[in-house]
């Protein structure tokens, strides 16, 4: 009513002062502490909003371009820099999403996205054992798609493994620890040699890092216990790492008649599902951490062995998905125990 008094005894500027005050009294200033308070305690890559390129009732972009509103500042200067990798970054977020549903959709918490970002909700700074996940998930699914593109050529930044040329013994699998050169030795005499086109995953990792964790380094003290920082970035290398654990090397014969006198070796990413069956394994494996922030539980981790860089971990317990459930419309939760196996029906 005092807006519109003014309004009528005043014109020109005044009235301009008067509709501008107006319209901040309508903001919803608890929204926007909310905001402010994630922002405060969020991880390194916060809700991962740039997964929503990846889901398509979003209305994810045919070509995503790098002014795309999911990307955080410092991802968009880095689409700058190298524009050809978005459609990578696209292809990333969309294994994310599918194989991450693929692996949970017999469980209670079935990885389910939202229609509005932040796309997985609270799972994914909650510091559960799902937030593990999906960290993992999202960082190995970079890794590998952006890892394709180098091999099928489809960027100009990378192509290729150049490493692996020439004759050499076949033991284990590529060290990329601290960027080490890969595993092996001997000569072409030895019955086979590298070749073909060997999928460049040191790129892969290097720009999964830079995009996800940016500059942000690992502060995970093995016996200090963890912060949501220091697990965001250790699950983001677990999920990293888990694609050099499941890379395999693939060879073809060259001979007379089929003899097979010389081999022909290279190294591939495995295809992304058998990625995820690794991950799962660690989600159901994963060891829960004590918060570096508080004095009790940093007493209580140094009477604990060293966690592995290859395990997932969390801090909190998971929410009871089971009261969520409860509380959906009993058309959804008749869709889930109609699909769900026995095992899961009963415990529901």
């Amino acid at each position: 009513m005092r807006g519109q008094d003014m309004e009528t005894r005043s014109c020109g500027v005044r009235n301009t002062w008067t509709l501008t005050q107006i319209t901040w009294t309508r903001i919803p200033w608890t929204r926007i502490l909310w905001t402010l308070l994630l922002a405060s305690v969020s991880p390194p890559g916060g809700t991962a909003s740039w997964v929503s390129l990846g889901v398509s009732f979003l209305g994810s972009p045919e070509r995503p371009s790098c002014s795309a509103p999911p990307l955080s500042p410092r991802q968009r200067d880095l689409c700058r820099k190298q524009p050809l990798v978005m459609p990578s970054v696209q292809e990333g977020a969309r294994l994310a999403v599918s194989e991450c549903q693929s692996q949970f959709r017999h469980e209670r918490w079935n990885c389910s996205v939202r229609k509005e970002p932040p796309v997985f909700g609270r799972e994914m700074t909650s510091g559960s054992k799902e937030t593990a996940f999906l960290q993992a998930v999202l960082a190995a699914a970079l890794v590998h798609a952006v890892t394709r593109a180098c091999s099928q050529g489809n960027m100009t930044e990378c192509g290729c493994d150049a490493r692996l040329r020439g004759g050499g013994a076949l033991q284990g699998d590529v060290s990329l620890q601290g960027g080490g050169s890969p595993q092996g030795g001997g000569s072409p005499q030895e019955g086979w040699h590298w070749g073909g086109c060997s999928d460049h995953i040191q790129y892969g990792i290097w720009f999964s890092r830079r995009f996800i964790d940016g500059t942000v380094r690992n502060t995970t003290s093995v016996r200090g216990g963890f912060t949501l920082s220091s697990a965001y970035i250790h699950n983001s290398e677990a999920g990293r790492q888990s694609i050099v654990r499941t890379m395999s090397t693939h060879c073809r014969c060259h001979g007379v008649s089929g003899s097979c006198a010389v081999k022909t070796c290279w190294k591939t990413v495995a295809p992304f599902e058998r990625v995820g069956v690794y991950l799962k394994e660690r989600y159901e494996r994963s060891v829960q951490v004590s918060d570096r922030s508080k004095k009790k539980s940093r007493r209580k981790e140094q009477r604990r062995p060293p966690v592995d860089a290859q395990q997932l971990v969390f801090i909190n317990k998971s929410p009871n998905y089971v009261l969520r459930l409860r509380q959906l419309r009993p058309a959804v939760l008749r869709a889930r125990l109609q699909h769900a196996p026995g095992e899961t029906r009963a415990a529901l």
